[in-house]
């Protein structure tokens, strides 16, 4: 018995190998190894109405993403996993590149905001993903919005956390 993508199911990953090879996949602009992690019907629950879902979303957004230099990169990262789910939460940089996001205009230029991902992996492929973004976060530093009391934005975020760097999750 083999999954869609054609690996015997004895060889079927680890699901923390399978996001690691997502991630490299996404971060790197590389749609061609999409096909080595993602179910051909996945379903991507955060995007926009108008992107179109199975592999051939997920390869849209990622092309997108690496031409608009906005791919981004964990700066650091906590995996847990249990059964055939696991969760990413951590702090991601990028470059923006300027343009509409959310009803608003929003500038170019680098961010940090805190992420989190959600996977459903079976027979070793990605077949569910959900994402959750500090937006607000990210719309504040780039300019889109002004804040009242700028300096409560990142109150409480991940993103201010300045533990040790012996204690601090490093990114995979």
């Amino acid at each position: 018995m083999r999954n869609h993508a054609g690996v015997p199911a004895e060889e079927c990953r680890d699901p923390r190998d399978v996001v690691a090879a997502f991630d490299r996949a996404v971060d790197d602009g590389d749609v061609a190894a999409l096909d080595a992690v993602c179910h051909p019907e996945m379903t991507t629950h955060s995007f926009a109405p108008n992107m179109p879902q199975g592999i051939a979303g997920m390869r849209r957004f990622v092309e997108r993403s690496s031409a608009a230099g906005r791919a981004g990169r964990w700066e650091w990262v906590v995996t847990v996993c249990e059964g055939e789910f696991l969760v990413q939460y951590g702090t991601r940089t990028l470059d923006w590149p300027g343009g509409p996001f959310r009803g608003f205009d929003v500038p170019a230029g680098s961010v940090r905001r805190d992420c989190a991902f959600m996977f459903r992996i079976r027979d070793g492929l990605i077949t569910d993903r959900w994402a959750i973004r500090d937006d607000l976060a990210m719309m504040e530093q780039l300019g889109a919005i002004t804040a009242p009391r700028p300096g409560d934005v990142l109150q409480g975020t991940i993103s201010t956390y300045d533990a040790p760097s012996s204690d601090r999750p490093q990114a995979h």
